[in-house]
């Protein structure tokens, strides 16, 4: 990525919310052996996620397929940014395989995205999703897919598969969609998300704070995701990955963070993770179930 900001900037000192707390329980123990006996790759792992060693103790991960180069160069984002290779048709398999070794009760589904694939990558998606189910019966999936330029017939294959909740980040506020993230529009997203809840889907999306918008600004986008039919939101601390990234404008207190959760469920959000360190499948397993509870109060 070449250098968009001066190295010379000023880096505020991160406060003390910021430092991670570890989990390491015996379930984490067993997950991280497993994963370090059969090279499985995880973006827990390469991502540096914060929330591992709680999220591995929970039986939950998170994978990326489709590679790790991605066509688009969002300036918050430290993946690679190129020509990625063409998809490898073995991997769903070998993802549902993991998943098994690992033991999983929740799987988080994420990718680069593709805008070099004719259908971005969506037939690629959906067999990934069937080839987990096949091996992995009682395991719930989530999706964190691209936006595919909100095509019907892209996002209409990804939902067939059926996976329990999809997930599209709007990543931040419309003011600052241009400036933070490349090609994605805010817009965009929206269409997305309010295609796939129309098709029935569970939808859910995150927000990174701290790049410079307002009070005003998150309450609206948070309105403008439960018009689109978003049921699970997640809002954190956006960190800046190196120096050539968009910078921090603002470290977010904790009680700001629970402020906004409060808002978020009083506009009607099924489930709201707010908080510095949460990251797009922190407690994925619990999102899940308080969609499940909805519908089963429904019903009565």
């Amino acid at each position: 990525m070449p250098k968009l900001y001066d190295n010379k900037v000023d880096v505020a000192k991160k406060p003390g919310w910021l430092k991670i707390r570890l989990h390491r329980t015996t379930q984490f123990a067993e997950v991280d052996r497993i994963v370090r006996e059969h090279a499985l790759q995880t973006i827990c792992g390469s991502g540096m996620c914060p929330n591992k060693a709680e999220c591995w103790s929970r039986r939950t991960a998170t994978f990326m397929i489709l590679g790790d180069v991605c066509t688009r160069s969002c300036r918050f984002c430290a993946t690679r940014t190129g020509r990625p290779l063409p998809p490898d048709d073995a991997e769903p398999g070998q993802l549902a395989r993991s998943v098994k070794l690992m033991g999983l009760r929740h799987v988080v589904v994420t990718s680069v995205t593709r805008d070099d694939l004719p259908d971005g990558g969506a037939r690629h998606w959906a067999a990934a999703v069937e080839a987990i189910r096949r091996e992995n019966h009682d395991a719930t999936i989530e999706l964190l897919i691209p936006d595919f330029d909100a095509r019907p017939e892209l996002l209409d294959t990804v939902a067939a598969a059926k996976p329990d909740i999809i997930g599209h980040n709007i990543e931040t506020v419309e003011r600052l969609t241009p400036q933070v993230r490349s090609r994605a529009r805010y817009a965009t997203s929206l269409r997305t998300l309010e295609l796939l809840a129309r098709r029935g889907a569970a939808t859910k999306s995150g927000l990174m704070l701290g790049l410079g918008e307002s009070d005003d600004e998150v309450l609206q986008t948070l309105r403008d995701l439960r018009r689109a039919g978003v049921r699970i939101v997640t809002l954190g601390q956006y960190l800046r990955p190196t120096l050539e990234h968009y910078p921090v404008a603002e470290y977010i207190t904790p009680e700001k963070f629970e402020a906004y959760r409060q808002q978020a469920l009083a506009m009607g959000f099924d489930y709201c993770a707010s908080a510095p360190m949460v990251r797009s499948s922190y407690r994925a397993q619990e999102a899940l179930a308080a969609i499940k509870n909805e519908k089963s109060e429904t019903r009565h």
